[in-house]
């Protein structure tokens, strides 16, 4: 009999940091990516800095995306993405939007349309967002997120009206 762990499925995190080194940060993220259990086949965007999307008041962020192949099932990965997070010093109890060390998201997974408190799949601001786009769509560009549309297509809806971004390699 076939379990869930048996199944591999494609999954995209979008990666940021703006807080004590993060070109550091998200290359570090990159590594943890590369070693996450039950899991492989990790690719990476290229870097870019963006303006916060919070508080005007702190740096800017670098972002980045990941695609990769996991047998985790949705919980299992943000659990694991939220222990890498921990393991390089994310705080969890600053202001929504605020400044931090490192912020993995879980984009999409496969064809999987998940809400449930603390797990929303595809992450529900995905298509507002030109920090995730931009990079997603080095990697991914056909990508299809359930329910919306494909990342090239969001990418061109958002047009310029997202946030300031320039590419940094």
């Amino acid at each position: 009999m076939k379990t869930a762990r048996d199944h591999w499925r494609p999954a995209y995190v979008g990666i940021g940091s703006n807080l004590d080194e993060p070109v550091s940060r998200v290359r570090r993220a990159f590594a943890a990516l590369q070693d996450l259990r039950d899991s492989g086949f990790a690719r990476f965007s290229g870097l870019f800095r963006s303006a916060p999307m919070g508080p005007p008041d702190q740096p800017d962020f670098v972002n980045a995306a990941a695609a990769l192949l996991t047998r985790l099932g949705p919980q299992d990965l943000m659990h694991a993405l939220q222990e890498i997070e921990d393991a390089q010093g994310r705080q969890r109890n600053v202001p929504h939007w605020g400044p931090r060390v490192l912020d993995l998201d879980l984009l999409v997974m496969g064809s999987l349309i998940v809400d449930e408190p603390g797990l929303q799949i595809p992450h529900p601001g995905i298509a507002e967002r030109n920090f995730v786009l931009f990079p997603l769509a080095e990697i991914a560009p056909h990508l299809l997120v359930p329910g919306r549309g494909s990342v090239q297509k969001l990418l061109t809806e958002i047009g310029n009206s997202g946030s300031r971004i320039e590419r940094l390699e």
